[in-house]
C-alpha cells in the first residue's frame, strides 16, 4: 500500500515522507485499497470531495456555461463544481414550482449568477422574481465572534461588483444589509428556492424560520455550509433544532452542503 500511496504523490513530497510516517498517515486516515482505488480512478477532485461515481454533469453545455458564468464572479483559487451543481438542480426544481427565488449570501453572486444561467432566468415571466440578500462586505461586526473562524478575513465591499453582475436582470433584486434585519424587504409570500450561505448560525437560523411558511410545498433548501467541516457545527445543530421542530429532516450532503424539501 505504501508503494501505491507513494505513485500517487508529488515527487517532493515522496522524498521527505518515509515509509515510517507513510505508515502512521496510513493508520490515521484508515486508507484501505478500496480508497486507494478511488483516488486512483477518481471522476471528481475538488472543494474537499473525491470520488470514483458517475460525474456526467461535468459534460453538461449547460452547466459549464454556468458554472462559467459563476466564476468569472469570483477570484477563488479553488473550485467547487459540485456544490454549485446542487444549487443548480435544486433552483431547475423550484422553477417547475410557483414562486420566487431567494439567496442568502450572495457576496459576488458565484453561485446565483451560475444559477440564472442554467435556469434560464432572463427568460421567465416578468413576476418571478430573484432576491439577493446580502451585507455585500462580509460577515456583520455584530455576529463575527459567532461565525466560522475561517471565513472572518475573506470578504470585501463588492455591492458594485454584484450590480454589475446582475445589470442585465430587471427581475433580480439587492437587498443590501444585515439579516435579519432586511427579511421583510423580501415582498414575495411564495418562495420556490431558497439557498443559505452566511457562514453563520444566527443569521441563518433568522432566514429559515421567517421564509418557512412562505416556502411552497416542494420548495428545496440549500443550506451551503451544513457539513462542510467541524468549524460549521453551530450552524449544524441550529439547523438540525430547527428542522425537527417542523416534523422535517436535513439531508446531508457528501458536498458539505445540506438539502431540505419544504413538506
Amino acid at each position: 500500500m505504501i508503494a501505491k500511496i507513494k505513485k500517487l504523490l508529488p515527487i517532493k513530497l515522496k522524498d521527505m515522507l518515509k515509509g515510517v510516517y507513510l505508515k502512521r498517515i496510513i493508520k490515521k486516515l484508515r486508507i484501505s485499497d478500496k480508497d486507494l482505488c478511488i483516488i486512483e480512478n477518481a471522476t471528481f477532485k475538488d472543494d474537499g470531495l473525491i470520488t470514483a461515481h458517475n460525474s456526467d454533469f461535468l459534460n453538461d453545455p449547460l452547466f459549464l456555461e454556468a458554472y462559467k458564468l459563476g466564476r468569472l464572479t469570483t477570484n477563488l483559487n479553488y473550485d467547487l463544481h459540485w456544490r454549485i451543481y446542487i444549487a443548480c438542480w435544486a433552483a431547475q426544481w423550484g422553477k417547475s414550482l410557483e414562486g420566487d427565488f431567494v439567496e442568502c449570501g450572495v457576496n459576488k453572486g458565484l453561485i446565483s449568477r451560475a444559477v440564472m444561467c442554467y435556469i434560464d432566468f432572463k427568460s421567465m415571466p416578468s413576476y418571478r422574481k430573484f432576491y439577493l440578500m446580502d451585507t455585500f462586505c462580509g460577515i456583520p461586526q455584530e455576529f463575527r465572534h459567532l461565525a466560522a473562524r475561517s471565513h472572518l478575513n475573506d470578504y470585501a465591499e463588492c455591492y458594485e461588483d454584484a450590480k454589475r453582475t446582475f445589470k442585465d436582470f430587471e427581475n433580480a433584486i439587492l437587498i443590501k444589509g444585515t439579516i435579519p434585519d432586511t427579511l421583510a424587504q423580501v415582498k414575495s409570500n411564495k418562495i420556490c428556492y431558497l439557498s443559505i450561505d452566511m457562514n453563520c448560525a444566527e443569521p441563518e437560523i433568522a432566514a429559515v424560520e421567517y421564509f418557512w411558511d412562505r416556502l411552497v410545498k416542494g420548495a428545496a433548501v440549500v443550506l451551503d455550509d451544513y457539513a462542510y467541516s467541524k468549524s460549521y457545527e453551530r450552524q449544524t445543530k441550529a439547523m438540525v433544532k430547527f428542522t425537527e421542530s417542523k416534523g422535517t429532516r436535513v439531508l446531508a450532503l457528501p458536498t458539505g452542503q445540506g438539502l431540505i424539501f419544504k413538506p
